[in-house]
């Protein structure tokens, strides 16, 4: 047997302690993730349970009752996908679409451009109805491009554009699409829970939404309703969809019927989260949960143009709970956005795409969308913008704000 007698042992090697984590409380006011209430952060401290136990299955229940609730659902199928918002992205694209199937995208913006990429990696025909990033794509461009093929499989569109904070309507597209027996999905990532979807008066096949915005709950899962004639469009494929973890038909036997089939361990602790998330929206209402995003969105943006800022959007097709301000000529964008962060704990996003340095998108969304982190916002620009060299009239802001905030309180 060996010896270590007379050798000389190795010195331990020495590894930097980590500290116990502490992140800072941030004003989350970009285009997501957003704040979330306390009580959806301490559901997430509940024990955790098996994916199959039987008070997790009633919890899934629950979860999916309350989500087609805020869908504005009674039949169709619900779900959260776990996965962020792209997931419900690529689950809704690869699910409905097969090999060579016809896309038609709405597309001004950055999430039409990736939706399109990501149906294109899925194997299928995509065209692109290509509009001017800020504003809404006519109706007569959407039916144009429909008429051009022979079977378009799927007309796709982003609600709210994350990117510019414009709302396309949806009723219009919602029959164009069926006029022409294409499926229509739809991106509420920025809209579910701020302003209203309502997929079965509208006529949305497939909706798919984010936790992290105007829903507020951390990001991690992605809610989509599918109608019934998206469930056939699924049941009937060819093949089976190229990706198995978001293949909706297996999700569909884990969360819904008798004999609950497992298909992958569920994200327990997030699925709590947005339990208690959805409880907090019902609890409020889902027409005071709107009229609450207008309001402070129609604070904001009076406040921004009192200060002699000019917005992206033109108001009657912008989303009150995202919006996106032009940046100065003369103001350094990350400076800016810097300074708000490190001496006001404010976190506001910049531009993407072609509107990199060139926009700020201000989020109001779900916990963060509050009359108190207006005012606070506003105030801060008063003072930081002259500093950077944008000259304003101090309290002009805060003024033009509080005035919509005290019309809207008194009416």
């Amino acid at each position: 047997m060996a010896t270590m007698v007379g050798r000389a042992l190795k010195p331990a090697v020495a590894h930097r302690v980590i500290e116990d984590l502490n992140p800072p409380e941030r004003i989350l006011m970009g285009p997501g993730p957003s704040n979330v209430h306390r009580r959806v952060l301490q559901a997430m401290t509940k024990p955790l349970l098996h994916h199959l136990d039987p008070d997790f299955i009633h919890i899934m229940d629950e979860v999916a009752e309350m989500l087609q609730q805020v869908f504005g659902a009674t039949g169709g199928f619900t779900l959260p996908v776990s996965g962020t918002g792209s997931a419900g992205m690529e689950a809704g694209l690869a699910n409905l679409l097969e090999p060579g199937d016809q896309l038609v995208v709405i597309s001004h913006g950055f999430f039409g451009d990736r939706l399109a990429e990501i149906a294109l990696r899925h194997g299928a025909t995509v065209t692109q109805v290509r509009g001017t990033w800020g504003e809404i794509i006519p109706l007569e461009d959407v039916e144009q491009e429909l008429k051009r093929h022979r079977k378009v499989k799927v007309l796709a569109v982003a609600h709210a554009e994350t990117s510019t904070g414009v709302l396309q309507p949806l009723e219009e597209l919602a029959k164009l699409a069926h006029k022409y027996d294409a499926l229509f999905l739809v991106d509420a990532v920025a809209s579910l829970g701020g302003v209203p979807v309502e997929v079965e008066s509208v006529g949305i096949d497939l909706c798919f939404s984010a936790t992290q915005k105007c829903l507020g709950a951390p990001p991690g899962l992605a809610p989509i309703h599918l109608n019934d004639r998206a469930l056939v469009a699924i049941q009937t494929r060819k093949e089976p969809p190229r990706s198995w973890y978001l293949d909706l038909g297996l999700l569909h036997k884990y969360w819904e019927g008798g004999t609950r089939a497992y298909h992958h361990t569920a994200p327990i602790s997030m699925i709590y989260a947005l339990r208690e998330a959805l409880r907090l929206i019902l609890e409020e209402g889902l027409e005071r949960r709107y009229a609450r995003h207008r309001c402070n969105g129609l604070a904001m943006r009076a406040g921004l143009e009192a200060l002699g800022l000019k917005l992206l959007v033109q108001e009657e097709y912008c989303t009150y709970q995202l919006t996106s301000v032009q940046v100065p000529y003369s103001v350094d964008d990350g400076q800016v956005r810097t300074r708000l962060l490190n001496e006001y704990n404010i976190q506001i996003s910049g531009g993407l795409g072609h509107l990199q340095g060139k926009v700020w998108r201000i989020g109001l969304m779900g916990e963060s969308c509050t009359s108190e982190n207006v005012l606070l916002l506003l105030s801060a620009l008063e003072e930081l913008l002259p500093k950077e060299g944008f000259g304003i009239p101090a309290g002009y802001g805060v003024a033009a704000a509080s005035q919509v905030l005290a019309e809207a309180y008194s009416s």
